[in-house]
């Protein structure tokens, strides 16, 4: 037979009840039937066994792994394992349930679940445990609280139970009927007539019910309609237990033989497929339970009541070398059941004992469990132990009972004074910040006292706080902790009502380059980002590069990049970099993207979070930008137009190392391999990590030298020993990278202690240094000022200590690999010129310059940051200033500030612990052509297929441009586009009624429309663009965008749907051929695309009619107004909107005579706001007011009457 198709899933069944045709003759049933063995004669028995310590389990072997008992006496009639928490429910004869905890049997609960009916069936949910007994089903709590009772009618014999899913079940019995119950509403909502009575067994699979009956019958029914669909005469006695497991079913019963009920040792096997049964399977014990149990094998477990377990395949031959038995000690088994694991089998038997059966000693219930919840520990307050025999021993330490009576000790009144306690001064700060209405003033809470709580005021001898100095960060914020500089805050930006408007970014960055936003999701990558852009080469990589891959970083990095060169301060948003970042799977597996709760609250170390992202993106980087002109070329623009190689890729280049990977054994073989890496780790000397000691002094090149060519001892296969042994490994470099990456790897106290130390011999040595080349007073120095031919330059000027604390970083470094291979490191001065340090040597000494550090703050207080320190060139100076000088720049996020080069490498582990290290050549920007062409074509605004199946069959809502209407500079194009809601804003409501923005709702772009804005085909749209989008959307806002579920959707949108990248690359176009845009609050619309567009590009109507410090005036009262035109009625149309702003703009120029805004423009606005205050700036019915239109025609007509004119009602 063939068995490829068996599901190798199984699904969670419930532990069998099983009744044969007559119940007395059961021992399931009938307990006198049960022998009558007991214990030893102290009851201690199986509680006291002695079980090995340690057990070695052979692979896919069951051993005892513990007994307990939970009734002694009482047998066991259910037994099943929790599917949500690491529990084993136990029910007994007595209608009691304990349960215990993990695999060691810790008793959890116990309780009485009914008072005479034993417990036949046992079913965990999620909020609590269902126990099936007679004619009673309950729901308790795993504590022992009863959620609900129904009693059913006193003629219920009920036998089975079945969740079918999380909020229905099935019971039935002896009766003729199954009952279908909700366990929300806990009624009764339907009663299924059975034609054979007696259903003791019931199992679910993805096609049918299965119920074993009394009689020896299975019957499969229709999952909807409990329908009888087919039926199998299993034994000729009753039925005892059966399982499935996906096209097989396995019954197992007793036959009638000479009258009289005997076990079969024949199982019968039926294939679900052919519905039929199939060869029976003969077993060497007698079978009364059985189950499928999985794991790599689809085998069944067949448990006899004596106690044999037998495991085999249901389609082979059962061996006696297969069977094992549990230490009943002569009881018989009454229940069984399989964990969810599949890794530990239960069995309860007929004297209240619990065995524990498991395939490995560390066995869990349930492969993800969830927490347990435990009751609290008792607090019971013990009383001190008073010495008698101490004769100083204060007799206030024996508690005095209470009684109301005067005490002898009692002091009396005479002697005694109050002392009222005065309540303390009310904050000036809070009196400051105090509202008063009435008679009542109100204020913020500070949060600085507990509440009814006026702690005493004790006076110290010595204050431990006055030692710490006054610091910019204000003694309300705690400085005694340790004093993180303000500009090395985590920076948040502050959202009014008018949102980022009135946010005056300046104040954190005064230079031209532009910062980067932190609110958006996994942002925490900034600094990383400025790192990159700040590397000339990698800028122009990306810039050149783009292909046809959807989500690709090194096209958003570029397209970043290229907004980065066009701001003039302003900050930036990565936010269609992140998103693409988020859809990479290989992110998502290595723990890059983070929730936002784990950002907030710092419960990661973003040290070690950005060495790993950093490792990520240049792998990224590397493969995108590896292929050159091919399929993934975008309409044939080669992905790496100025940066074409011989194989490789720039980024293996810039970054690539090729490294000879050496492996010794101890037996003399050696294996070579070669590989390439982008970065290397820093590897610390293990002197310091078993010694008290301090560790030694090291240089840090001589640690960066060990880290590259790294030496290190592990355990490694050996193909000639054909074995695991000992092994050398070995690390040397072929050649030198261009850009040096080193991750520090400071994760954890010895390695921030180990830089600690090296920082600490660093400066002695600076100091003593600094001491030797001191100039002798009224000496050197008098004699190099009096010197004609002195520039100065020669002077020898002494750093502050400040400047010296905390550096162990050299500014620079020459590494030389000699002609073996050898690599040496050497410190070298930052000043030494590039000829004298270079030239006179051989090919292979290069010397490197330190070019950035990205460094994790540490603050409890805002759960930590990421900055970068950058030494900017020449060459982007130039571009943003128009200087030419080199600067050490502050990035963090949007804050940007000049600092010192020595604040770049000095690192106070408290608070500062550095992350990754950038070093580059001195010659970088020469050997590489820095040239940038825009690799976008015309051809991006060409006709385009739609991403959505059912598009064709709707009605195309936009002409695409032909070759001879390709826009040209200053051309108007009208633009609207539409949002959706990815996440809802986070806002908190002030004590004053006010409502502040914590975090604004995250909005996506969801259509964007482009149309004609001059020529005959004015107001046809071009661009008609629906973007499909694979986050989770929260809110279409239909009502103002026009989106509905399903638009976004390519399986059933009727729309044209393009992916972002696509329809972004057509606004580039226009962007760079230089048209104009004309909309209708265009700068919240280029801020959701993430486009920089120059201000001299875009015509928003928003401004053009408006008077400074007044409310903006919408779109539909604008156009209502001066257009006469309705629009917005139910929803938004971004056609419509694109047209009216297009006409608007018309209207403008005709009003202000193009552009020049005379006086009556400025009246006509003025009336046009005391029209919108009157009406609530609300447009009119149809049934109501007109437009004013032909009244302001009126005032062009004649603006000699203007005054005379009232104003516009």
């Amino acid at each position: 037979m063939n068995f490829d198709g068996l599901d190798p899933g199984l699904a969670e069944y419930p532990p069998p009840l099983h009744a044969p045709l007559d119940p007395v003759l059961d021992p399931h049933l009938n307990p006198a039937l049960l022998q009558p063995v007991e214990l030893d004669h102290e009851r201690v028995g199986l509680d006291g066994l002695p079980v090995p310590e340690t057990v070695r389990i052979m692979e896919g072997m069951y051993s005892e792994l513990h007994t307990t008992v939970s009734e002694v006496g009482v047998p066991v009639s259910a037994i099943h394992f929790d599917v949500h928490e690491e529990m084993l429910w136990v029910g007994n004869h007595g209608g009691h349930a304990t349960s215990f905890f993990s695999p060691a049997l810790e008793r959890y609960s116990s309780f009485q679940v009914h008072a005479n009916n034993d417990i036949r069936q046992i079913q965990s949910v999620d909020t609590g445990v269902l126990f099936l007994t007679k004619n009673n089903l309950k729901c308790i709590t795993r504590g022992g609280l009863i959620i609900f009772d129904y009693l059913m009618d006193e003629g219920i014999d009920n036998h089975s139970l079945l969740l079918t899913d999380g909020n229905t079940l099935l019971m039935g019995g002896m009766q003729n009927h199954v009952i279908q119950m909700d366990l929300n509403t806990v009624q009764e909502t339907q009663k299924y007539t059975v034609e054979v009575p007696g259903i003791t067994v019931m199992r679910q699979s993805n096609r049918f019910f299965f119920c074993g009956h009394a009689s020896g019958k299975l019957s499969l029914r229709d999952l909807r309609t409990f329908k009888v669909e087919h039926e199998f005469d299993a034994y000729s006695g009753s039925l005892s237990d059966f399982d499935v497991h996906g096209n097989l079913v396995v019954t197992c019963g007793f036959s009638s033989r000479m009258n009289v009920l005997a076990c079969d040792r024949f199982l019968k096997v039926y294939d679900l497929r052919m519905m039929r049964a199939i060869t029976p399977l003969q077993v060497h014990v007698d079978p009364l339970f059985l189950r499928f149990v999985p794991t790599y094998t689809s085998r069944l477990a067949i448990i006899s009541q004596r106690g044999q377990c037998q495991f085999c395949e249901p389609t082979g031959l059962a061996s006696p070398a297969d069977i094992f038995h549990v230490s009943t000690v002569s009881q018989l088994i009454m229940s069984f059941d399989v964990s969810a694991s599949k890794q530990v089998l239960a069995f309860g038997d007929s004297d209240g004992c619990v065995h524990l059966w498991a395939d490995t000693p560390e066995a869990t219930f349930n492969t993800y469990p969830r927490d347990s919840e435990f009751a609290l520990p008792c607090m019971v307050d013990t009383l001190p132990h008073l010495d008698w025999n101490q004769d100083l021993m204060p007799l206030s330490l024996i508690p005095v009972p209470l009684i109301n009576e005067a005490l002898l000790s009692d002091w009396p009144s005479v002697n005694s004074t109050p002392a009222p306690r005065h309540a303390p001064p009310v904050d000036p700060e809070i009196l400051r910040t105090m509202k008063q209405v009435g008679f009542i003033g109100y204020s913020p809470n500070p949060r600085t006292k507990l509440r009814n709580q006026v702690p005493y005021q004790l006076e110290n001898d010595f204050d431990t706080f006055n030692q710490v100095p006054e610091s910019p960060i204000g003694r309300e914020e705690e400085p005694h902790l340790y004093m993180v500089p303000k500009k090395y805050r985590k920076v948040t930006i502050k959202y009014s009502k008018l949102g980022l408007e009135d946010f005056d970014f300046k104040h954190y960055n005064k230079t031209l380059f532009a910062g980067l936003e932190p609110h958006i999701p996994n942002a925490y990558c900034n600094s990383m980002i400025q790192v990159m852009y700040l590397l000339e080469p990698v800028r122009c990589l990306v810039q050149n590069h783009l292909c046809q891959k959807e989500f690709c970083l090194s096209c958003e990095l570029g397209f970043l990049f290229h907004m980065l060169d066009l701001s003039r301060g302003d900050p930036c948003q990565a936010s269609n970099f992140l998103r693409a970042f988020r859809t990479i799977p290989e992110a998502a597996a290595l723990g890059l993207i983070l929730a936002d709760s784990d950002e907030a609250t710092g419960k990661v170390n973003l040290g070690r979070l950005i060495q790993s992202w950093c490792r990520f993106l240049l792998t990224q980087l590397h493969q995108e930008t590896q292929e050159l002109e091919g399929p993934q070329a975008y309409r044939g623009v080669g992905s790496t137009s100025c940066f074409s190689s011989s194989g490789g890729s720039v980024i293996g280049q810039l970054f690539g190392c090729e490294v000879e990977n050496c492996s010794m054994c101890r037996c003399g073989k050696e294996t070579v391999r070669l590989s390439t890496t982008l970065l290397f780790t820093l590897s610390y000397p293990e002197t310091y990590i078993n010694d008290k000691i301090p560790p030694p002094d090291y240089e840090f090149v001589e640690v960066l030298r060990r880290s590259i060519c790294l030496e290190q001892n592990t355990q490694a296969w050996c193909e000639n020993c054909e074995k695991y042994q000992p092994t050398v490994q070995t690390r040397n470099i072929r050649c030198l990278p261009d850009v040096l990456v080193i991750n520090c790897e400071v994760n954890s106290a010895k390695e921030a202690e180990f830089w600690r130390t090296q920082a600490e011999y660093a400066f002695k040595k600076s100091l003593r240094k600094a001491e030797l080349n001191y100039p002798k007073p009224n000496e050197s120095i008098k004699e190099q000022w009096n010197d004609p031919n002195s520039d100065g330059a020669s002077l020898s000027l002494v750093p502050s200590v400040e400047e010296l604390r905390n550096v162990w970083v050299p500014h620079s470094l020459k590494m030389k690999l000699s002609k073996n291979k050898e690599l040496e490191v050497l410190n070298i001065s930052e000043n030494e010129e590039l000829g004298h340090s270079e030239d006179n040597a051989d090919e292979t000494t290069n010397v490197y310059d330190l070019m950035a550090t990205v460094v994790h703050i540490l603050d409890p207080r805002t759960g930590g940051s990421l900055v970068a320190h950058i030494k900017v060139g020449e060459t982007y100076h130039q571009r943003k200033e128009g200087v030419t000088h080199q600067q050490w720049y502050l990035f963090n996020d949007f804050l940007i500030e000049p600092v010192d080069k020595c604040e770049a490498v000095q690192f106070d582990m408290n608070w500062k612990v550095p992350a990754i290290l950038f070093y580059s050549k001195r010659s970088l920007n020469t050997k590489y052509n820095l040239a940038i062409k825009n690799p976008i074509e015309a051809s991006v605004l060409l006709a385009e297929a739609s991403l959505a199946r059912k598009q064709r069959k709707c009605h195309a809502t936009f002409i695409p441009l032909l070759l001879n209407e390709m826009p040209q500079s200053a051309e108007l194009v009208g633009l609207d586009a539409e949002f959706v809601t990815l996440n809802q804003e986070e806002a908190e409501l002030r004590s004053d009624g006010t409502k502040s923005t914590i975090k604004p709702s995250q909005m996506s772009v969801a259509r964007i429309t482009c149309v004609r804005g001059q020529g005959p085909n004015e107001g046809v749209p071009f661009i008609d663009d629906y973007i499909s989008t694979q986050e989770q959307v929260v809110d279409y806002l239909t009502q103002y965008s026009g989106i509905k579920p399903g638009d976004l959707d390519a399986k059933i949108s009727s729309k044209h749907l393009t992916t972002l990248k696509s329809t972004y690359l057509k606004l580039r176009f226009l962007i760079d051929v230089g048209v104009k845009f004309v909309g209708h609050g265009l700068q919240k619309d280029f801020r959701v695309i993430n486009l920089m567009v120059p201000k001299d590009q875009v015509i928003d109507t928003v401004y053009l009619f408006h008077i400074p410090r007044k409310r903006m005036i919408s779109l539909r009262y604008l156009a209502w107004y001066f257009l006469d035109l309705k629009i917005q009625g139910e929803t938004h149309d971004s056609i419509e909107d694109a047209r009216t702003a297009l006409q608007l703009y018309r209207k403008y120029l005709e009003l202000s005579c193009n552009g020049k805004e005379p006086e009556n423009f400025r009246k006509v606005l003025k009336s046009l706001y005391e029209k919108g205050r009157k009406m609530d700036w609300k447009v009119p019915e149809p049934e109501g007011q007109s437009s004013p239109k032909s009244k302001v025609d009126m005032i062009l007509l004649d603006p000699d009457t203007i005054d005379d004119i009232p104003s516009i009602q």
